[in-house]
């Protein structure tokens, strides 16, 4: 079936014939039959990573395998998402090992992109806690990998960004939990030093995460809130969530009916937007109990909010610069303020140590900020490219729609060594995507 087709940040934007699958062996004659396509899951990445002439939707393939409620061992198929896990494993005592900031996105997505959460100085990326999974290469052969079987293919197809073939299946570990609250600590810092400094001072936190004003500009430069969690035990409730400590979320939405007027995103509306936003907390620091879904997925009770950013969509740009490296966040800070090219969403986190073939995490502050789509981003943004570059950092390909080869290659080490597995699983370039032609992975340079 053809239809039009995007990420979540509405940019770019592409017709796309879709075929979609319910049975393991229709996969498999479907990937046989194809000429080139990539996988597809929720489509809630945010660049072109799951863009093709041609595309397998995952999302009817979303059944639960098995769950062993002592061990918090999950297997489920690949088209899952997030938030179809929550429902079943919480009120069994059990969350996710590691969640980025949705829960609309497939388990087979968040492997390919290797997703992050807030708690990555303490339990590192999704991949660290898949047992195995089950992948269908370009041919047709289903193959099973894990750390000891196929290692090269489990490596590579982890942040892969679907590259080395479809996951199919995935068996994964939970995490523990004593009820579905979360233990919430905000503390307002007046600039982006106290901010690093508050970051080291709370460093035993499991969750971890700052809001960055990116516009304002002299002593209050870079300032923030910082959100710290923690799973919150049954003593720490009060009477009536004891009644029911695992309670689920209500399931609240609201929806953004329409795409805003471009116009509507401005200097000044991002202003007024930091002011308030850092205003609401009127006290230095706020501690109270809150359920995970605030906590962890705020955006998620907005359906479509990506259509604040207008019909021309957004950017999502995000990068990693090592520990040592403060000096870069302060002049790509300052070089986005000077722009005035604020982000509603500028967000900040620290990364624990994680060596990967083809991962984005490693060691070092993660900022991630959204750019309405306009004249004169592109270039802006090839200017930041340099900057990461400078100070020895990389940028996220699940975010990408835009970043040129070379920036790649001299972020990711270990290129030429992802680009020979793909080679070797994926031989004919069959599984191909607009990001991976553009960054030369499925095309000669």
């Amino acid at each position: 079936m053809k239809k039009q087709i995007a990420n979540w940040g509405n940019y770019p934007v592409m017709e796309s014939e879709e075929e979609s699958f319910v049975f393991a062996d229709q996969l498999a004659e479907l990937v046989k039959k194809e000429q080139s396509f990539i996988p597809r899951g929720n489509g809630r990445c945010y660049g072109d990573a799951s863009l093709s002439e041609r595309t397998i939707s995952t999302l009817k393939f979303d059944k639960i395998l098995s769950f062993n409620t002592n061990t918090g061992v999950f297997e489920c198929q690949s088209g899952i998402t997030l938030d179809q896990i929550l429902i079943v494993i919480v009120p069994q005592g059990w969350f996710l090992p590691v969640t980025p900031g949705t829960k609309f996105i497939t388990i087979g997505g968040a492997l390919g992109s290797d997703v992050h959460g807030k708690n990555h100085h303490v339990d590192g990326s999704i991949s660290s806690h898949i047992i195995e999974m089950e992948v269908v290469l370009a041919s047709g052969e289903i193959i099973v990998c894990s750390l000891d079987s196929y290692p090269d293919l489990f490596e590579a197809t982890l942040g892969g960004m679907g590259l080395t073939g479809i996951i199919s299946r995935v068996k994964f570990r939970l995490k523990k939990i004593e009820t579905s609250y979360i233990r919430q600590k905000q503390i307002k810092a007046e600039n982006l030093q106290e901010l690093i400094g508050l970051f080291d001072e709370y460093n035993k936190y499991t969750y971890s995460v700052a809001w960055i004003d990116c516009l304002k500009k002299g002593e209050h430069f870079g300032r923030s809130i910082l959100m710290l969690g923690e799973h919150a035990l049954i003593a720490e409730l009060d009477e009536e969530k004891k009644k029911d400590p695992l309670k689920l979320p209500a399931n609240k939405q609201i929806a953004f009916p329409f795409n805003l007027p471009s116009w509507v995103l401005n200097k000044f509306t991002v202003k007024v937007f930091n002011f308030l936003y850092y205003g609401k907390n009127f006290k230095k620091e706020i501690n109270n109990i809150v359920s995970y879904e605030p906590f962890f997925y705020p955006l998620d009770k907005v359906l479509h909010w990506n259509r604040g950013y207008g019909k021309n969509g957004f950017i999502q740009y995000q990068f990693v610069l090592p520990l040592d490296a403060k000096q870069g966040l302060i002049e790509i800070l300052q070089r986005i303020s000077s722009e005035g090219l604020g982000s509603f969403l500028a967000v900040l986190k620290v990364f624990g140590k994680q060596e990967s073939m083809i991962s984005f995490p490693k060691e070092g502050y993660t900022l991630a900020l959204d750019f309405p789509v306009r004249k004169g981003l592109m270039p802006f943004l090839d200017e930041l490219d340099a900057l990461v570059l400078k100070y020895k950092g990389r940028l996220y390909m699940s975010k990408d729609a835009r970043m040129k080869p070379e920036v790649l290659k001299a972020g990711y080490p270990e290129l030429e060594k992802f680009k020979s597995i793909i080679k070797k699983y994926n031989p004919d370039g069959k599984i191909r995507s607009v990001q991976s032609d553009r960054l030369h992975l499925t095309t000669p340079e």
